[in-house]
């Protein structure tokens, strides 16, 4: 074997030093691995399977995926496919079907996602427990982070205490104590979409200057971006729950105030971890939302695919009510193994190879 000091600084991820550099972590990763696979199994579910090629990779606006083609042996013709961005529609079927509740380790991919934080190809953990709530399922969460992570977990100098209960924050609240009192959920119309007039003047009245042409979902991001993400998972964890009823996605709206949907997502030292739902399950209520993401997929970006209509069908014929989670398990062994770089967290390192 060469002398490490024969090396160039950066040897490729398959070589013997930077194996070793990363064992450590990736063996703290393959028992994260047997231990989530323990923590559902006691609890009930049942761990899935679902195809990665499929013909709509999800359906999120923003979210760019990598395209396929299948070309038949035999015969003539062939189709679009596409890797899938997540799990969850495909899971959501076996939901109707009535598997659930169930769980997948999914290897999941988006296109163009490269960061100390990110990789176009990750592993997303996702689990489905159909009778939960939201409530139910930031229990469940709780319950398998401290069953799986140290009790103190760092990343980027932020440290986060696991032992002590996790803070429940609403989006409404984040919003006043964070941007100087602004009432997020007031600048949304009456049919619950934003109103980029009136989040803009509230911007002004709290001391936030819109920038020019900035769009409603442009100064909400950037707002929460900027002013409320850095205060989350600091100290202890935090859910930041009840979303703005135009960053719904496929969760419900909450009956209580429809201008908040059903969602939240968590932050441990620092690092966004997982973004959950209580499932919407009204099928035309979905058709009609997936369809203006199609269209404003189009817009913005002049390509995507079609609405998911199979997923849609199965929808119709009913899913029960059900909490769901979709968690970044990279990013779950960074914080196990004290990693600063998910490269550190794959086996082959950085990307590409």
């Amino acid at each position: 074997m060469p002398d490490p000091a024969d090396l160039p600084s950066a040897p490729p991820s398959w070589h013997p030093h930077s194996l070793a550099a990363r064992l450590p972590a990736l063996r703290r990763r393959a028992r994260l691995l047997a231990e989530t696979r323990a923590f559902f199994g006691a609890r009930g579910y049942c761990e899935v399977e679902t195809p990665a090629l499929v013909p709509a990779p999800g359906m999120e606006v923003h979210l760019a995926a990598f395209r396929s083609e299948f070309r038949p042996i035999l015969g003539e013709g062939s189709f679009l496919l596409w890797l899938r961005t997540s799990p969850e529609l495909a899971i959501k079927r076996l939901l109707v079907a009535g598997a659930g509740p169930v769980f997948e380790i999914a290897r999941v991919w988006r296109n163009g996602e490269v960061s100390e934080r990110h990789s176009p190809e990750f592993t997303m953990l996702e689990w489905y427990r159909p009778g939960a709530g939201l409530g139910a399922l930031m229990d469940e969460t709780e319950a398998y982070l401290r069953a799986v992570l140290p009790s103190r977990v760092a990343h980027g100098g932020v440290e986060t205490d696991l032992a002590s209960p996790f803070e429940r924050l609403t989006m409404a609240e984040a919003f006043r104590r964070h941007c100087n009192g602004l009432d997020i959920l007031a600048t949304l119309g009456a049919g619950g979409e934003g109103d980029a007039a009136a989040l803009r003047a509230a911007a002004r009245a709290a001391g936030f200057g819109p920038r020019p042409g900035e769009g409603w979902e442009d100064l909400f991001f950037r707002l929460l971006l900027e002013r409320i993400e850095p205060h989350l998972g600091r100290g202890r964890a935090t859910f930041l729950t009840h979303w703005p009823a135009p960053q719904a996605a496929l969760a419900r709206r909450d009956p209580a105030d429809p201008r908040a949907a059903l969602r939240f997502e968590l932050f441990v030292a620092g690092l966004e971890l997982a973004n959950a739902f209580d499932e919407l399950t009204d099928a035309a209520e979905q058709a009609e939302r997936f369809a203006h993401d199609v269209a404003e997929r189009r817009r913005l970006y002049g390509e995507g695919w079609p609405v998911d209509q199979d997923f849609l069908d199965a929808l119709t014929l009913g899913m029960p009510a059900t909490a769901g989670i979709a968690l970044g398990f990279d990013r779950l062994a960074m914080l196990a193994a004290g990693a600063e770089n998910i490269a550190e967290t794959l086996w082959l390192g950085r990307w590409p190879y």
